[in-house]
Formats: C-alpha cells, sequence, structure tokens
C-alpha cells in the first residue's frame, strides 16, 4: 500500500498505523518529498475508516529540526520570484489541515529537537506527548522567515495564548518539555522510554469508541476552534512565506 514512500516509515497493521519520518540525516527535515508521502498517507487515511489512530513520530536522535533551509534556497535559485515555495507552502497547509480533519485520532510522538515546521506538524495532532529532555523551537523571526507554515500560527494561539506564543515567536528562544506541557504544546510528558506505553493509554480506550461518534465528535472539536476565530488568513501563509523569503534574497 505504502511501497513507493520514500521519506516515511509506516508500520501497524489494523486499526493503529504508525507514521515515521524517517530521513534521519537530514534531521527529519521537513521537504517537499516529505509532504507528498504525507499527503499519499493522510489520503489513504481518509479512505480507510478502519484506522482509528494515527501516531506520528521521528527516526533518529530527532522528531524534526524543521523546514528543509537546502531545499528553500535552491527553490529561490531557480526561481527567484518564489513560486515553487508558494507550492511547498500550500502542500504544508493541505498537510496540516488533513492532520486536524481526519477522523482517525492523531497522536504525535516527539523526542529531541522539534523545531519549526516540525513543531507546526505536531500543533495539528490531536495529542501529542514529549520526551522529558525534548527542546522545542519557533526559529522562523531568527532565520528572516515569517511565522507562516501550514497555518499553524492561530492553531499555536489558539492552543497556548497570544502572549505567551508571542514570547516565542519574537525571541525565538528554545523551551524544554515542562514548559511545553505548560502552554499545552504537549499533553503529557514521559522518559523517552516509556513514550509508547503512555501512547498505549491513549490509545486503547480510543479504539473501543464507536467510529460515527469518533469521527463527529472531532469534527464539532475543529468546527468550535475555527468559530473562535473571525476570519481564516491563514489560507494566505504559501503567499506571505514566499513573498518574505524572495524579497530577503534581492540586493
Amino acid at each position: 500500500m505504502f511501497n513507493d514512500l520514500k521519506t516515511l516509515r509506516i508500520t501497524g497493521d489494523g486499526p493503529e498505523l504508525r507514521v515515521e519520518l524517517n530521513t534521519p540525516e537530514s534531521g527529519n527535515a521537513i521537504s517537499e518529498e516529505i509532504l507528498d508521502d504525507l499527503l499519499v498517507v493522510l489520503e489513504e487515511v481518509h479512505n480507510r475508516p478502519d484506522i482509528r489512530v494515527l501516531v506520528l513520530s521521528g527516526a533518529g536522535p530527532d522528531f524534526c529540526r524543521g523546514g528543509d533551509r537546502h531545499e528553500f534556497a535552491g527553490q529561490l535559485t531557480h526561481d527567484p520570484s518564489g513560486s515553487g515555495l508558494r507550492t511547498i507552502g500550500g502542500k504544508a497547509r493541505r498537510v496540516c489541515d488533513a492532520l486536524a480533519t481526519t477522523a482517525a485520532v492523531t497522536i504525535a510522538r516527539l523526542h529531541g529537537q522539534v523545531i519549526g515546521a516540525g513543531l507546526a506538524l505536531a500543533l495539528f495532532c490531536d495529542l501529542r506527548i514529549g520526551a522529558s529532555d525534548s527542546r522545542f523551537r519557533l526559529p522562523e523571526l531568527a532565520l528572516g522567515l515569517p511565522a507562516a507554515w501550514g497555518g499553524s500560527l492561530p492553531r499555536l494561539l489558539h492552543e497556548a495564548g497570544a502572549a505567551r506564543i508571542r514570547e516565542l515567536i519574537l525571541t525565538g528562544n528554545s523551551f524544554d518539555a515542562a514548559r511545553a506541557e505548560q502552554l499545552s504544546v504537549l499533553h503529557r510528558v514521559a522518559p523517552e522510554t516509556e513514550l509508547d506505553d503512555a501512547i498505549k493509554e491513549w490509545s486503547k480506550p480510543v479504539l473501543r469508541r464507536s467510529a460515527a461518534a469518533l469521527r463527529t465528535t472531532k469534527a464539532l472539536l475543529n468546527s468550535y476552534a475555527a468559530a473562535s476565530r473571525l476570519g481564516d488568513t491563514t489560507l494566505l501563509d504559501a503567499e506571505v512565506l514566499s513573498a518574505v523569503v524572495a524579497a530577503g534574497q534581492r540586493p
């Protein structure tokens, strides 16, 4: 089913699917290829009501060190107008939307460094658990980028609160798992060796729930979250990101 995927490792059979970012040599940096592979998997999950739980994790020492900056630079060299970045930004938005709206309960299993786009991916999961020694950072501003990736900014503001997120974005300071739990970026913290046991505590009751009730409840939660925003400007994230990055390359 997933034999053609190059950047993900898929395991699990039956109602629980495990999706592992599998480019540890790059710190699982989010590339266009990873986004394409995630879209394939999430489309399959959308069409498979028997999949009730999706666990997202990362291979190697880090969950994800952010977006693939080498790919960004290559795209701008090829097309200084930023159209390639707009394409990548559009795919990022589609992946994040699919994570948030799939009928399966999505669980982010986080360890090591969780940076930028990697943190954004995790935020769109329903439940998030992090290793006690994991570290988090939103470095976009320090890299000359706007906080516009996949529609993550309103998700962050909704989950953690505007004042605290403003500080993290403007300073770019890293924070630990305990702070992430205080901010509701994480629901739980555990030693890395105990992450899988904690995930089982979440998934076991979910697998017993009525599929129709679970699907409807997720739809309601997403609807109520969206209703708290006057307008969804994240549709412009890809345009904003490409425009700022392209402008930064000009003399």
